[in-house]
């Protein structure tokens, strides 16, 4: 028992090191395809709608109670990391290239909501301990491939993509040798099509969902701008001379350290409260962010952008852990698959937002409207007075 969360630790992190592959490599696409730098809007939301659509999908046939979790989590692995590889084929073309990134996103959705399922089979005491180390290891996976990108320069940007499929594969081999079927599972004996909604008929399940939402508009997207803020700062004082792909590494990457510590301080003040106070600080740095973003000291910038990395992901396993514990237990996957898939096309709207508004905001102002999902979030969390304080 204690040797299965590490496992899933490690496999989450090697499998979702996928997720912004393309991300870590798109100044190479926008030269070698000629693209316009917005592209990266695309692209990403791509891979996101590829998750939503894998989730729904997920959800619907409640594949995660219905058949081995593990077994689940191994198939799609693999099959993720094969339409990774697939921008690096001789030839493709752009529209191939969203293609291949959807496809990406479509299998994710067997590697980090089921992964959180396999931890909740196996973990009831202390769960959302224990999803803070497994939505730390997705945020360091998540930020892998800037990090790869780093140790590879000089090398074909196509080896990002060769490195983060082979580590998918490991990850997945690792779950189906090392973990079996929680004795919490309760399986589902056949598909049930309203499965997915029986959840929000809890107002408890209701008010976790919707805080998670708001984050979800907040995090996503501020880790597809965080190369977007350096690389801005970098053209207002070029002396500055930022490593934007180590940088950006570090700053996403810090959220993973942020959910372990996040997961551990609620043990002693309950989910809720943690993650209310966690979204409540994201907000303020979403606020604030105009008095930091083009500030002449390089250093203010990064402690900023170093504080916003951790505030913004540090309530995620938070969430996850409320929405597992107000789930229905013989339908636990499919809620948090169908939460992580509303959540994930909030993403798409946030990032497309962001995008649209990119060229008639001033840059130094426009992350303000991050904040919307923050707001909303905490309105959600502190109208509802019945969410239980469970740790």
């Amino acid at each position: 028992m204690r040797s299965i969360l590490p496992v899933i630790v490690v496999a989450q992190f090697l499998c979702t090191s996928l997720w912004f592959a393309g991300n870590s490599v798109i100044g190479d696409l926008v030269r070698d395809f000629d693209l316009a730098p917005i592209f990266l809007t695309h692209l990403t939301s791509a891979i996101q709608f590829g998750f939503i659509a894998g989730t729904l999908v997920f959800a619907i046939f409640t594949v995660s109670d219905r058949f081995s979790p593990s077994l689940v989590f191994f198939i799609s692995s693999l099959l993720a990391g094969l339409f990774n590889l697939g921008i690096t084929l001789s030839g493709v073309e752009v529209g191939e290239i969203l293609l291949f990134r959807f496809l990406t996103g479509f299998f994710l959705a067997g590697i980090y909501p089921v992964g959180m399922k396999i931890a909740s089979d196996h973990y009831q005491a202390g769960l959302g301990k224990s999803l803070g180390f497994l939505v730390g290891a997705l945020v360091l996976g998540t930020a892998f491939p800037h990090l790869l990108k780093d140790l590879t320069l000089g090398f074909p940007w196509r080896y990002i993509l060769y490195l983060t499929t082979i580590l998918s594969a490991i990850g997945g081999l690792a779950v189906m040798i090392f973990v079996p079927d929680g004795p919490f599972r309760k399986r589902g004996q056949k598909p049930k099509f309203t499965a997915f909604l029986q959840g929000f008929k809890q107002r408890d399940f209701r008010a976790a969902a919707f805080g998670y939402f708001g984050h979800m508009w907040e995090l996503y997207t501020f880790w597809a701008f965080v190369p977007i803020m350096l690389l801005a700062y970098n053209s207002r004082y070029p002396a500055a001379q930022l490593n934007v792909p180590l940088l950006s590494f570090l700053i996403i990457g810090s959220g993973g350290i942020a959910c372990v510590v996040s997961g551990l301080i609620s043990q002693r003040f309950g989910a809720k409260k943690t993650a209310t106070g966690s979204l409540l600080l994201s907000c303020v740095c979403c606020l604030m962010s105009p008095l930091f973003l083009f500030a002449d000291s390089a250093f203010v910038l990064l402690a900023f952008l170093f504080v916003w990395g951790t505030t913004v992901v540090a309530d995620s396993p938070l969430f996850s852990t409320l929405v597992a514990k107000n789930a229905p237990e013989e339908s636990r996957g499919t809620a948090l698959t169908i939460v992580n898939c509303i959540g994930f096309a909030i993403t798409i709207v946030s990032i497309q937002f962001l995008g649209f508004f990119s060229d008639k905001i001033n840059p130094q102002y426009i992350y303000l409207l991050l904040a919307i999902g923050p707001v909303l979030g905490l309105y959600a969390l502190l109208r509802k007075k019945t969410l239980a304080h469970k740790p």
